[in-house]
């Protein structure tokens, strides 16, 4: 079974799998001395490390099966339905194994916490390293001119990051958490509101006005992304595709 195989036995949710092909999964995967293969969780909206856990045969197949992460616990010695005491479920979007076969990749939705701390992502202990950059909610006060396509939108990948951490953890005081417990209607609320801002600022020839509006309204369309799970590469591979399409618009 392939790579690919396996991504499309997890893209519709629930399969059941053959006989046949459980075999054949189960031949391309090296599994350890004790019958294992790490995993590594990953949330598929805004690309965020989430977990490192084990599956051993059996879970493995019912995660496929099932649409949800399973483990093999190696502590307790037993299978483990991420989410099932807590409610913070992996409900899985894709899934990979490496060129080697010796690692899986699990795309997930997260609901809440992945790690059992509160932590958005198990791994939330940084460790300082020589000429790389501090990746917490403080970066994105530091601007960095940065013209190159390697550097340009890096503060949006910072800032979906930091929106998917409030959206796990909702911690008090935070604007962002209270957008989402006030829920949709109150996102959707202030979009309007700063869409109508945003028009202003460009009316009244103000681009430093513009530019905070302007930035106003896209964190709060990065908020309804994540609250509606539609992750910002849905966003650029939509653009992608209209690049060099001819244009409706009749004035041509």
């Amino acid at each position: 079974m392939t790579a690919d195989g396996l991504k499309g036995l997890t893209e519709d949710g629930k399969k059941e799998l053959t006989e046949d092909s459980k075999r054949e999964l189960a031949a391309v995967i090296k599994w350890d001395e004790a019958g294992l293969v790490p995993a590594v969780v990953q949330d598929a909206q805004s690309k965020e490390v989430l977990m490192l856990a084990y599956m051993n045969e059996q879970s493995l197949n019912l995660s496929i099966e099932s649409g949800t992460t399973w483990f093999w616990s190696r502590s307790r010695n037993e299978l483990w339905n991420k989410g099932a005491t807590s409610g913070h479920t992996q409900r899985i979007v894709s899934m990979a194994y490496d060129c080697d076969g010796d690692t899986l990749l699990v795309h997930v939705q997260q609901a809440g916490p992945a790690c059992h701390t509160g932590k958005y992502s198990c791994f939330h202990h940084a460790i300082e390293v020589a000429g790389s950059a501090k990746h917490d909610a403080s970066a994105l006060n530091t601007a960095v001119e940065d013209n190159t396509n390697n550097g340009r939108f890096d503060a949006l990948a910072d800032l979906e990051r930091v929106i998917a951490e409030r959206y796990a953890e909702r911690p008090q005081g935070s604007y962002t958490s209270y957008l989402f417990d006030k829920g949709l209607d109150k996102i959707l609320k202030k979009i309007g509101e700063e869409a109508s801002e945003t028009i202003i600022a460009a009316k009244n020839n103000d681009n430093d006005e513009l530019r905070s509006e302007a930035s106003d309204l896209i964190f709060h369309l990065m908020v309804l992304l994540r609250e509606r799970g539609l992750p910002i590469d849905a966003l650029m591979s939509e653009l992608k595709s209209r690049y060099g399409k001819p244009t409706t618009n009749k004035l041509r």
